[in-house]
Parts: structure tokens; sequence; C-alpha cells
């Protein structure tokens, strides 16, 4: 197998974002909402960059707020990668070109004209901006040149039916895109843990039969809900993005569906999402792991290339 698509790329951060990422956690021990991921991913992130958690504690008490970015800046020189070494990994790990979002739409157009052959941009959708956010949209499709767009429940925390993001869907029906909904649970404590479950997408595949759906992060811990879903609406797609594909086949992990209607009735509609940021392992490792699972042949390149193709319609 030659070549891979991935859905879920990130790009790769430079010391200064990764600073602040690490600061916001160092500095929230106690903190509630999207702050509860320092306790889930902290001490991986912390052991990234050579230290602990509660070592960077410690140095947050000696140093000033500024002094902490600077030493935490420091230690990010020794992990980021520049966008010519990321084009090497993709290289190395078979990765035809990605799929890649960001904070705003800006920020993504800025990171995929540094590699413009590799990268495709996803544009984020604000369900609380209506009209604006619709046009803002078109201007990333059109304008920009972005391939999908993202309705997050779990940034947002509306339901993926919410009639607020009814307005994203149907501006991506009319320019004929997919749209990447955010389907699983989340760590945020400030959120319902199911804003992200996917029964939510059936009613929003019933309104929107034309538009191509794919369903984020595998729908984990109600993956045989999700398995429905795509069985009932052949405009479901899945991706895994964000869990360790080697886990994936592990009995008792939860996936056990997704690895049985994936190698059959559904692996036309599997797709390869890495979301290597969040497994913060390397991205050919995560392609190896992916290839080592026990599907067939035929279908392992199903899911990491041609379903994507055909989902953007390149086939």
């Amino acid at each position: 197998m030659s070549k891979v698509i991935d859905l879920r790329l990130d790009f790769p951060p430079g010391p200064k974002k990764i600073a602040e990422t690490m600061k916001f956690f160092v500095l929230n021990k106690e903190g509630q909402g999207i702050a509860n991921y320092r306790r889930i991913f902290g001490p991986q992130w912390a052991a990234s960059l050579g230290t602990s958690m509660e070592d960077l504690e410690g140095k947050s008490e000696e140093l000033s707020e500024e002094q902490l970015i600077e030493f935490l800046e420091e230690l990010a020189q020794k992990i980021a990668v520049t966008p010519a070494q990321f084009e090497k990994q993709l290289d190395e790990a078979g990765i035809e070109w990605g799929l890649i979002d960001g904070p705003d739409n800006e920020e993504t157009a800025r990171n995929v004209s540094q590699m413009p052959d590799r990268l495709k941009g996803m544009a984020i959708f604000n369900p609380f901006k209506g009209t604006e956010s619709a046009k803002a949209l078109d201007r990333a499709v059109e304008e920009l040149g972005f391939k999908a767009a993202y309705a997050s429940p779990y940034r947002w925390g509306i339901k993926a039916n919410d009639p607020r993001f009814y307005p994203c869907y149907a501006k991506a029906v009319q320019l004929d895109i997919p749209v990447f909904i955010y389907t699983a649970m989340n760590y945020r404590t400030d959120f319902p843990m199911d804003i992200g479950r996917p029964l939510f997408l059936d009613q929003v595949a019933i309104d929107f039969p034309q538009l191509r759906i794919v369903a984020s992060c595998g729908g984990w811990p109600w993956v045989p809900e999700l398995i429905g879903v795509a069985r009932r609406h052949q405009n479901v797609y899945i991706d895994t993005s964000s869990h360790r594909p080697k886990y994936l086949a592990v009995p008792g992990a939860g996936f056990e569906m997704l690895m049985q209607f994936g190698n059959t009735l559904l692996q036309d509609r599997i797709v390869f999402a890495s979301g290597a940021g969040d497994l913060g392992l390397p991205i050919g490792q995560i392609v190896a792991e992916m290839i080592a699972l026990p599907l067939k042949e035929s279908v392992k390149e199903k899911w990491l290339y041609r379903n994507a193709l055909q989902l953007f319609k390149m086939e």
C-alpha cells in the first residue's frame, strides 16, 4: 500500500503556540470545562517536553507569567517541527494529502499556503453567527479553496441537529462539500458528555439527504449507535480520528462493531483521519498501526485512501 489520505491532519504548532497551550494547563490546575483536558493529556504533553506537570507547576510558582512562557518556549524548541520536517514526515508515511483546520479560517489558509500541494483546508462554522458564518463558509470555499466544513458540537456546546447548525449544512450542500461533525464523548466538564452523541446525526441525515456527513472521532462510546445511523443513511461516513489505531481491534475497547461492519457492509464509508496532535504519536506510526489492523487488504486500501477520494468526488 503506497498511498494514504489523512482527513484529520494537525499542522505542527510552533514553539510559541506549544508554550501558550502548556501555560494554560499549568496555570489551570483546578480548572473545569476544557481545562479538564489537562488531567487527561497533561502528563503526556509534559513528558514530550522532557518534564512533568509537577515540575512545571513548581516553575509556575517560581517564575512570573512572562518568564514561564519563555521557559516553556525554550522547552518547546526541542519538539517543534518545521513545515519542511512535517512534509518529510508525510512523505515517509505515504500521505498524499491531508485535511487541516485551525482556530479560525485565516490561520488555516496561511498553513495551507505553506504546503498547497499537500494540505487542504476545512472551514470552522460558528453556529451562533448564522448568516455571517454561512457567508464565511462560502468565502472559504470559493476564494480560499477550502474543501470541507467542520460543525463541532464539542466546540460550541449544541447538538448536531440544533437548527443553528442548519445554515452550515444547507451551504455545504450548495457548495457540494462534505461536513465533518464531532461525534463522540468529550472530556469537557462544562458541557454534557453526550453533546456529540451519534443519534443526533440521524435527524441531520434525514433533513439533508444530499449532504455528505462525516461522523468524526468514531462515535465512542456509542459505536453501535453510530453504525446504526450509517446503515440507515448512505450519506454518512465515519472517521476514527484521535483514537489510537492499534486499540480499535482490542476486545472490549468498544469498537467491535466498527471493525466488523467496517470490514464488510460499511467498508466503503470508513475514512482514515489520524488526529495525530491528540495522540502525540509520529504520523508514520499511526499509519503503520492502521495498516496492521485485521482487515481485508482491499478494505485497508479503501479506509486509507479510496474512500476519501469517493467522499471528495475525486474519482
